[in-house]
């Protein structure tokens, strides 16, 4: 076995700070001891086997929730209820069915900056025409939602996200309901935006082969592991077994006919996804610089 993986480097320099985190229901433990940092414009992968808690630990760092022990550190300040600071897209789209397509991007700051909207109502339209630019939307930005295919729909309720700059732009399960024509345009969509705003990115998904596409980085959180407490533990949650740089294959439709990327998905899939190949904790596949972990001696035997 390999030894444990130092501590972090200090969290100022990081958007995300996630240490110690466990979450329990009741008595069933989700996540166990969860470490992981982000740096400002990581577009962050994180897949796991379903019940691992992925949307747990994006409800934690939205602040829709509040962790059993450990801390969350957005900009290193304590996450609290959620703010602007923090943007969410989910599977289902956001969109006020009463209000035009640019209203609808334009109603976070109309709402945030309540007076004041009106003095800067240009620039703020001016902004989200911009980003509708960016998702192909600009010629639709007088029409309702029912008038939009469902892609349209989640391209506005990302530019809806967006417009607001958030530190940390939280996706769950985005394209979950699109069809898979419309869900690889999205993809497309969702990395030209990406590209132009460098906005920082926590992509939940189930699907791995679209967080390898996506992603600058993998994160793989799962139950799946061993360690010195036993195979019958009952307490063990999820953690994050494998943190992956990507960000040398990002960027290219024709990455998904390369060997490299069938590769590297099958490798993340047995590190997370095959309960038979589970790892020890002191042998997790965490080959990303601001990779760390804390572990308690019961688990790592010392």
């Amino acid at each position: 076995m390999t030894g444990p993986i130092p501590r972090s480097s200090d969290p100022k320099d990081k958007v995300l700070y996630v240490e110690n985190v466990c979450k329990a229901y009741g008595g069933k433990v989700v996540l166990d001891d969860v470490d992981l940092s982000v740096r400002s414009g990581e577009f962050c992968g994180v897949v796991g086997p379903s019940g691992c808690g992925k949307s747990t630990l994006l409800r934690l760092i939205l602040g829709a929730e509040e962790p059993t022990s450990g801390r969350i550190l957005l900009d290193n300040e304590p996450v609290g209820p959620p703010d602007p600071k923090r943007g969410i897209v989910y599977q289902k789209y956001s969109l006020f069915p009463h209000l035009t397509v640019l209203d609808n991007v334009l109603l976070g700051k109309r709402l945030t900056l309540d007076f004041a909207f009106r003095r800067q109502a240009a620039a703020l339209t001016e902004e989200a025409m911009a980003l509708l630019k960016q998702m192909r939307l600009e010629g639709d930005a007088a029409k309702y939602p029912h008038q939009l295919s469902g892609g349209m729909q989640q391209r506005v309720a990302i530019a809806q996200a967006m417009v607001m700059r958030p530190s940390i732009l939280l996706m769950d399960e985005p394209f979950g309901a699109l069809d898979p024509g419309t869900r690889e345009d999205m993809q497309v969509h969702l990395l030209e935006a990406w590209e132009k705003s460098k906005m920082t990115v926590f992509f939940v998904t189930h699907d791995l082969p679209e967080a390898v596409y996506l992603a600058t980085r993998v994160l793989v959180l799962t139950q799946f592991y061993r360690d010195e407490r036993g195979d019958g533990y009952p307490g063990r949650g999820a953690k994050v077994v494998g943190d992956y740089d990507v960000a040398h294959l990002s960027g290219s439709t024709d990455l998904k006919r390369r060997a490299e990327y069938a590769d590297l998905v099958q490798t993340i899939r047995q590190d997370g996804f095959e309960p038979e190949a589970r790892r020890h904790v002191n042998d997790f596949n965490l080959k990303h610089p601001d990779s760390w972990r804390s572990l308690r001696p019961e688990e790592s035997g010392g």
